[in-house]
């Protein structure tokens, strides 16, 4: 069952689009439409506000980005910043390594007075995208305004600061990062050293309701002020892992806003990371019913 049509939910993500330039050709990215194409396959209105180069790579990008289903209405075109080009490389444990260069269009998001978070019902961020003091100011406005934040913490090297992070994370109700974010927040934030311990920690210090640990093929774990709950992980071919945790997020996200069960919102979530990552690329075509099937 293919969702055309879209609950009474509705979300936005902010951020970085791009080309990833991979191994294995050239493709569109950037976790926030990642998240935003599987939020809209999942039957959530969600959109889109980044930034593109008024260059063929831009035009490119923005006809891609239309083409998977995504309103383009909130990708603003810089004439003055190139669109953004990553190189990706895949090392040991088909772990990913990105290149990103910088500035680039979407480093230089401005507000615009007709976007308002608080009509939507999640607003979901990342931390690559405050790199830049002009985007990282308009997202600050953003989150002021918004209702329900996502903070999808993306650390890549060099483009984070711990006062940033630290920033971000006041802003949080829902906190997601991988394995290794959460040891480096962990060594930043607390004088924990068990993973429980560290997120307990960031629980209480920033008042975070929810986080959720991704741990790639081990599962992962997700955590509230109450309770602890690990998930496995679907075994499967590895095709790529790219948006894998953007599409796990996206799954989860879309079951919670749809009033779902925890447990079962996060089996589903595995689920659809599970089936992304036995595909080409972050945002494979599908139906539900397709991912179900894929046990």
């Amino acid at each position: 069952m293919e969702h055309n049509a879209f609950t009474t939910k509705s979300a936005i993500c902010y951020g970085e689009v791009l080309w990833d330039n991979l191994p294995t050709g050239r493709l569109a990215g950037g976790a926030p439409m990642n998240v935003a194409y599987h939020l809209r396959k999942l039957g959530i209105d969600a959109s889109l506000i980044s930034s593109v180069g008024a260059d063929a790579a831009g035009k490119e990008l923005l006809s891609f980005v239309s083409s998977i289903g995504i309103p383009t209405a909130n990708i603003q075109t810089d004439a003055k910043h190139a669109t953004s080009e990553v190189i990706a490389e895949e090392k040991a444990n088909n772990e990913m390594v990105y290149t990103i260069s910088y500035p680039v269009a979407w480093d230089f998001i401005t507000p615009d007075k007709n976007i308002k978070p608080a009509t939507d019902d999640a607003f979901i961020f990342g931390s690559l995208s405050a790199r830049n003091e002009v985007s990282k100011n308009t997202l600050l406005e953003l989150l002021e305004e918004s209702n329900f934040n996502v903070f999808d913490v993306n650390l890549r090297e060099p483009h984070y600061k711990q006062a940033t992070i630290e920033q971000l994370l006041d802003k949080a109700n829902l906190l997601k990062l991988n394995e290794n974010e959460i040891v480096i927040l962990g060594q930043w934030f607390t004088t924990h050293v068990a993973e429980k311990d560290i997120v307990l920690s960031l629980i209480e210090q920033f008042d975070i309701a929810e986080i959720l640990i991704t741990k790639g093929a081990e599962g992962g774990t997700y955590y509230d002020h109450t309770q602890m709950l690990n998930y496995a992980a679907e075994k499967v071919k590895v095709v790529d892992t790219v948006g894998s945790g953007d599409s796990f997020l996206a799954a989860f996200l879309s079951r919670k806003l749809m009033g779902k069960e925890l447990e079962s919102s996060l089996h589903f979530a595995s689920k659809l990371a599970g089936f992304v990552t036995s595909q080409k690329g972050a945002c494979p075509p599908y139906d539900i019913d397709e991912v179900w099937a894929k046990s």
